[in-house]
């Protein structure tokens, strides 16, 4: 499949540009290239883990990673994510799902971020830690990083400043991926991790260097609504051809 790491490559750009690991699209991805669904989970997470981790330093090094904020998002949503990460799943089940997070994504895309602006967080902002919850059973379910979800309601009950959000959710993405994979590897041992990850070096490779242009250049080159709508149109596509057939 020679246009899968070209697929993997671009979707970290366009995802990286804007705050999310792509793990979504990336087991969409490997779904179509017609990739044993039990494996998908693995090196979807995996990938995440990859963009988002550059995300996640540079943010911190910047000193906008609220961190209490964050950390409780966060690890409110991991044990729901390891435990994901545990449930068996059937193909079509499985597939399902993964089509329907996918448009729900994309379209979660095209929601208005709230302007940067000293008004007060709306009172559903401190709900958020339950809304973490579910989001991090379907990451580890699925083996997405949820934090495409997240955002989006982060941004209408302007839990905090955009730039602030953005750290928040690569952090979020980062911690549940990892949770999910714990799961995954006590799910289905280290056999199936060695074998899901064998041949997927290329993969990593083109989450690597697309991760680091993302969020270097793609956003100075692009205005952010545009790489946001090329990301949502891709989402949804992948998406709409899982749930099509």
């Amino acid at each position: 499949m020679i246009w899968l790491p070209f697929g993997f490559f671009l979707t970290a750009l366009l995802y990286a540009s804007v705050g999310f690991g792509g793990g979504s699209t990336y087991s969409a991805l490997l779904s179509l290239a017609g990739f044993d669904y039990r494996l998908l989970p693995i090196v979807s997470l995996c990938c995440n883990v990859v963009v988002v981790t550059g995300s996640t330093i540079r943010f911190a090094r910047a000193g906008e990673l609220p961190w209490r904020g964050a950390l409780t998002l966060s690890l409110v949503a991991a044990p729901l994510a390891f435990l994901g990460g545990l449930t068996p799943i059937r193909e079509d089940a499985f597939l399902i799902l993964m089509g329907l997070s996918l448009v729900g994504a994309g379209l979660a895309l095209f929601l208005p971020r709230a302007p940067e602006t000293d008004e007060a967080p709306a009172p559903l902002a401190r709900l958020m830690g339950w809304a973490a919850a579910p989001l991090g059973y379907l990451a580890g379910l699925v083996g997405i990083g949820g934090g495409i979800f997240l955002a989006p309601l982060l941004h209408l009950t302007r839990w905090n400043k955009a730039r602030r959000i953005a750290a928040t959710t690569s952090l979020f993405i980062l911690i549940n991926s990892l949770a999910g994979l714990f799961g995954q590897l006590l799910r289905g041992g280290a056999d199936r991790f060695a074998e899901a990850l064998t041949g997927a070096l290329p993969l990593l490779v083109a989450v690597v260097i697309g991760g680091q242009l993302g969020s270097l250049l793609a956003l100075r080159i692009l205005p952010e609504r545009m790489i946001r709508w090329l990301t949502a149109a891709l989402t949804i596509w992948a998406g709409s051809r899982l749930l099509l057939g």
